[in-house]
């Protein structure tokens, strides 16, 4: 006897014949009187009445599919059943970017929430690369730049972090004229090849038209560090405080009515109420809410 046996009985029962019963649990009408006979060898009775044409389930037939509902009812509250452990594995794709930024801290609170819980992070960079990872069942989450159209409905986005973009200077840059100061030291530009970089550039560009880069480069760090020794002025989403203390470069808002990036924990709907993904989740809004 099994649990599908006890499954097949209980469908018997709803549908009121074996050929309904069949086709709810994916069996054929004759593997299912296979299983019926089994059980009825197992409990040493009969639980269908064949004398006559139409065939019915005996007294006790309905007494086993209570005891087995009352069974199946229990194992699935085990089953779902919450724990505060959270185990296992999970593969999480990370943008370049927040592998330095969000990354490090949520990893800390991960390891002392969740210690049995082992977060690979896959050596992949931008948002687009990540998206099709996810899409192809390959990560389970990823932090991403979030799409300006707002990405795709069969997944769940949930902002982290969001980043205005700003103007980084030299440290010994006295103007702070974002205008005046791409036309005057010259603009280093943040690949256009991925989506902040091409918001980014149309900033630039609003600022001062037709404007070339003096060169483009994918690292923010690597931006940063050619502003710090006085190569140019960047249009980034605001960097972590630590990375521009180090370089002593200068910061510059764009206004008011200034883009900003928002970073985003994506996974796909059909994950919704993994614990893994809500103890990763946990992880980044602990380092929200103590930036705040």
């Amino acid at each position: 006897m099994n649990l599908a046996t006890l499954q097949t009985l209980r469908a018997i029962l709803v549908h009121g014949n074996f050929t309904a019963a069949g086709a709810a649990v994916g069996c054929t009408p004759s593997a299912v009187s296979l299983q019926i006979k089994q059980l009825e060898q197992y409990l040493g009775q009969p639980l269908f009445d064949r004398s006559t044409r139409v065939v019915r389930p005996t007294p006790f037939a309905i007494e086993v599919a209570s005891a087995a509902s009352e069974f199946a009812d229990r194992i699935e509250a085990l089953r779902s059943k919450p724990s505060l452990m959270v185990e296992g594995k999970i593969r999480l794709g990370v943008i370049t970017s927040m592998q330095s930024d969000l990354l490090p801290e949520a990893l800390r609170t991960l390891g002392r929430r969740h210690p049995s819980l082992e977060v690979q992070v896959p050596p992949l960079n931008d948002t687009d690369e990540l998206l099709a990872e996810l899409r192809a069942g390959r990560i389970e989450a990823a932090l991403v730049a979030r799409p300006e159209h707002g990405g795709s409905t069969r997944m769940v986005w949930h902002e982290v972090h969001r980043q205005p973009y700003v103007m980084l200077a030299p440290p010994d840059v006295l103007q702070s004229e974002p205008r005046v100061l791409l036309k005057t030291h010259g603009w280093i530009g943040y690949d256009t090849g991925l989506s902040g970089g091409r918001v980014a550039a149309r900033q630039a560009r609003l600022l001062v038209p037709h404007l070339r880069p003096r060169m483009e480069l994918r690292s923010m760090d690597a931006i940063v560090s050619m502003v710090g020794v006085g190569m140019g002025v960047t249009i980034l989403p605001r960097p972590r405080s630590r990375l521009l203390a180090a370089y002593k470069v200068q910061e510059f808002s764009l206004g008011r009515t200034a883009p900003f990036r928002r970073i985003s924990l994506v996974w796909r709907r059909a994950d919704e109420g993994n614990r893994k993904i809500a103890a990763v989740l946990e992880g980044f809004e602990h380092f929200r809410s103590g930036a705040s």
